[in-house]
C-alpha cells in the first residue's frame, strides 16, 4: 500500500513539474519573445498576448497583461474583466493587486477593502507600489469618511515602516494622508504639523503646502496669507513637485489637488 501511494505521489510531481514546465516554456515565448518587444499600449503586445491565451487561457500572467492596456486607457470594466481571471488562476499572486487597482484606478473603495481583507487573511501583508494594504486600506476608509479607522490604519502604516527601517524611510505621503484625515477631523493645529513632516521629507510638495495654508486659514482666518501661500504652492505644483507615484500620471490620488478648482484671485 505505502509502495502504491509513494508511486502514486511521484507521478502526480512529475505531471506537475511537467505542467509547470510546458507553462514556463509559453509564457516565454509570448511574453519575453514576443509582447515584451513592444510597448504595452501598442498593438502588438495585444497581439502577442491573446496568442498566448489561446495557447493557454489557465495562465494568470496573461490575463495581468491584458488588462494592463486597459487599465492605462480607463477602459476599466474590460480591465477589470481580465483582471478577475488573473485572481482566479493565481490568487496568491494577483488578489491584493486588484485591490490596488480597485482603490486607485476604479475608486472601489468597499470592494477594494473586500480584496485586501482577503488577501491579507489567507496569505498576510503585502506590498503594491512601495506601500503595504494598510496605507491603501487607510485611503479607502478616507473615501468612504470613516476617518477613524483611517487614521489608525495610516498610524499602522507609520509605525510599521518606522519599525522595519527607520523613519527615514517612512514615505511623505503617510505623513500627508494623515494631515488630509485631522483636517477632515477639524483638528487643524495637528493636520499642519503632519504636513510639516510631509514637508520635511519632501520639500515644495505642492499638495501638502496647499492643504497647509487651508488649514492655517482655517486657524488664523487670514485669506490674505492662505492666497499667497496657495499661489506659490501652485507655482510648486508648475515646476512638477506634485504627487510622484508610479500611477499618478495616469490616475488622481485621493485629496490631489485640482487647481482648476481654485480660484487664486484677490
Amino acid at each position: 500500500m505505502k509502495k502504491v501511494l509513494l508511486l502514486f505521489f511521484i507521478g502526480l510531481f512529475s505531471n506537475c513539474f511537467s505542467q509547470k514546465t510546458k507553462q514556463d516554456s509559453i509564457i516565454e515565448k509570448y511574453t519575453k519573445k514576443c509582447a515584451y518587444q513592444f510597448h504595452y499600449l501598442s498593438q502588438g503586445w495585444e497581439d502577442c498576448i491573446n496568442e498566448g491565451i489561446k495557447a493557454d487561457s489557465t495562465i494568470a500572467i496573461f490575463w495581468h497583461h491584458k488588462a494592463l492596456p486597459l487599465w492605462k486607457t480607463r477602459k476599466y470594466e474590460l480591465a477589470l474583466k481580465s483582471y478577475d481571471k488573473a485572481v482566479k488562476y493565481d490568487r496568491k499572486e494577483y488578489l491584493g493587486r486588484r485591490g490596488f487597482l480597485k482603490s486607485i484606478f476604479l475608486k472601489n473603495y468597499t470592494e477594494a477593502l473586500k480584496d485586501f481583507d482577503a488577501s491579507i487573511k489567507e496569505f498576510g501583508d503585502g506590498i503594491q507600489n512601495d506601500h503595504s494594504y494598510d496605507f491603501y486600506r487607510s485611503l479607502c476608509y478616507l473615501q468612504l469618511n470613516d476617518f477613524d479607522k483611517a487614521l489608525k490604519l495610516m498610524q499602522t502604516e507609520i509605525d510599521k515602516i518606522k519599525k522595519q527601517s527607520g523613519e527615514d524611510w517612512v514615505s511623505p505621503l503617510c505623513y500627508f494622508y494623515t494631515g488630509i484625515i485631522y483636517y477632515e477631523k477639524r483638528d487643524y493645529k495637528r493636520a499642519v504639523e503632519e504636513l510639516d513632516r510631509a514637508l520635511k521629507l519632501y520639500p515644495n510638495f505642492s499638495d501638502a503646502e496647499y492643504y497647509k495654508a487651508l488649514n492655517l486659514y482655517k486657524i488664523n482666518n487670514d485669506f490674505r496669507t492662505y492666497l499667497e501661500s496657495a499661489r506659490l504652492a501652485k507655482k510648486d505644483y508648475d515646476k512638477g513637485l506634485t504627487f510622484k507615484e508610479g500611477d499618478s500620471p495616469y490616475e488622481k490620488y485621493p485629496y490631489e489637488v485640482n487647481w482648476y478648482m481654485i480660484n487664486l484671485d484677490d
